[in-house]
């Protein structure tokens, strides 16, 4: 990761020569290979399943111009460069937790960059309030949908609910910081007048279809559909929906939305239309997760997966990979709440280095399941630590390869972006990291 290299050879390297130690067979550790992958993609099956959904939904509610509806009383409120990147901040935010980043930067970038910038703000900035508060608060944190928390839960061997309580205060103290630390360059870059260069980019939103639906129409269904998500969330307070529940509560409600509209869109063509939307959300789904599987494969040996994949057991005396790798850790190094936090600070950046922000959680997962067995703290506020650094880190907020989309949308270079990223990014990184000792 550090080279900026693949990590899939490695991983299915390391599942081979485990499977081989254990089973001494040939035919045996080839097997395992394919009983690894077929582990990870059963347990990450309700996590890409609900993300495809929403982005088959996000896509029918682009194309017929219902997204616009539901931004536009927002456009309103922009009168200056402050109110221009906390708006746009804020809203990226509240899109994101419920639809994930990637549909809703093409969202606010089309409908309210022109607005932002005629207030003042340039495109830079508006850049940069997309994808701190998408790409960093709303994804590292991830409260709506789930898929990040459940995905290091899983890997640490804990419930999805410990981890979402556990990184709470951390999502907001690294969202506080750098956002704030953000915004306070930003706005000495405009009083000093300094130049921010644009690019000349083809933008990657949607063409709307402004036939499909009548205005009144749009107008309905931008308010009803926002207020159908609501009651989810009231729902799963009310009812404790945590982890596969929560998820499949949105996924559904997605689903029907999804199939409503295209029908009342496309009408005699709804049917057909809603399998394309369908097909079109299953591609990206297992296109983002398609890095994920061979590595999470590996990481599913730590523990919870090696009898299933492998097909031998551990000695009795045995807490899991992963755990006893803590104790003899523990045996060796003496190893304090401090060193812990740094260190998985430290895991959560490297694994963001190869510019996806999922591929590594799982490792971040099982490490802080290690240090907090070797330590004895909670495995809830490491597991957290680590999930957010790695999302904030490769989800698309310093390493340029993953801000195209951002950068692309709002005409503005990536690298140039990533640069102004990474300080604001740094100082959030350290301060959540002190955050987090205390935590411990």
């Amino acid at each position: 990761m550090l080279f900026r290299r693949d990590t899939t050879i490695v991983c299915i390297v390391g599942i081979l020569s485990l499977a081989a130690f254990s089973t001494l067979s040939v035919s045996d550790s080839i097997t395992s290979l394919f009983n690894s992958f077929t582990f990870a993609i059963t347990q990450l099956l309700p996590t890409i399943l609900v993300i495809s959904i929403i982005v088959a939904m996000s896509k029918i509610l682009t194309i017929s111009g219902i997204n616009e509806v539901m931004i536009l009383p927002f456009s309103k409120i922009i009168k200056n460069p402050t109110t221009a990147f906390w708006t746009i901040g804020l809203l990226m935010m509240i899109i994101s937790f419920f639809f994930w980043p990637s549909p809703a930067v093409a969202l606010i970038g089309a409908v309210l960059l022109p607005v932002a910038i005629r207030a003042g703000l340039p495109a830079l900035g508006v850049a940069i309030a997309i994808n701190l508060f998408g790409h960093g608060i709303a994804l590292s944190g991830d409260f709506i949908i789930q898929a990040a928390p459940k995905l290091t839960a899983e890997a640490a061997g804990i419930p999805v609910g410990d981890v979402i309580e556990a990184s709470i205060p951390l999502v907001f103290t690294m969202g506080l910081v750098t956002t704030i630390s953000a915004f306070f360059l930003l706005k000495r870059d405009i009083r000093l007048g300094k130049d921010f260069p644009t690019v000349s980019t083809s933008s990657p939103t949607e063409e709307t279809d402004h036939s499909l639906l009548s205005t009144t129409t749009k107008k309905w269904l931008a308010i009803m559909i926002p207020i159908i998500f609501v009651i989810d969330v009231i729902l799963m307070i009310t009812l404790n929906l945590q982890g596969g529940d929560a998820t499949a509560l949105i996924g559904g409600t997605a689903l029907l939305i999804l199939i409503f509209t295209t029908c009342l869109a496309h009408k005699k063509r709804g049917l057909e239309e809603s399998t394309n939307y369908l097909i079109e959300g299953f591609q990206f789904g297992f296109k983002v997760f398609g890095p994920v599987i061979p590595i999470a494969a590996f990481f599913y040996l730590g523990d919870a997966g090696y009898y299933d994949i492998v097909g031998h057991y551990l000695p009795e005396t045995s807490e899991g990979i992963v755990n006893d790798l803590g104790v003899a850790l523990a045996n060796i190094v003496p190893l304090t709440p401090e060193v812990g936090a740094v260190t998985l600070t430290g895991v959560g950046i490297l694994t963001g280095l190869d510019g996806s922000g999922f591929s590594g959680i799982s490792l971040a997962g099982s490490i802080a399941q290690l240090f907090s067995t070797a330590i004895g703290v909670s495995t809830a506020t490491l597991t957290a630590l680590g999930q957010v650094t790695a999302i904030w880190v490769g989800g698309g907020t310093i390493i340029p390869w993953a801000l195209i989309p951002a950068a692309a949308i709002c005409g503005v270079d990536p690298f140039e972006l990533a640069r102004r990223n990474l300080l604001p990014v740094s100082i959030g990184l350290v301060a959540t990291t002190i955050v987090a000792m205390f935590l411990l």
